[in-house]
């Protein structure tokens, strides 16, 4: 019973002192990931019709923070728009990342 306490004490004490980092978004790799967000995002003044009529955003210039947490919101369904939701399903959150760093270099339009 002893060497379990011990054991449950350093796995414990393992898992209190490791810290989470977010992945490090990589511009230059962004670039080439954004193929699927610029056929929307790309387009001045672009909307949407389905499921509801939606002006979609520019990402030039937006907070990486934000990006990626609008990317993590509609992969695990908190946003609900089916492209999005389907795009997001398939990037990892390296992928959100590089994605992110690459949009927030760019100028808002």
């Amino acid at each position: 019973m002893k060497k379990i306490a011990v054991l449950f004490a350093v796995v414990a004490t393992g898992l209190l002192g490791a810290t989470v980092q977010a992945a490090e978004g990589r511009a230059q790799i962004g670039a080439k990931k954004v193929s699927m967000c610029i056929g929307c995002h790309g387009i001045p003044g672009y909307k949407i019709g389905f499921p509801d009529t939606y002006h979609v955003p520019k990402l030039g210039g937006q907070h990486p923070d934000y990006i990626v947490a609008a990317l993590k919101a509609y992969k695990n369904g908190e946003r609900q728009q089916p492209t999005m939701n389907s795009i997001a399903a398939s990037l990892s959150e390296q992928d959100m990342a590089d994605i992110a760093a690459y949009y927030a270099g760019k100028k808002k339009k």
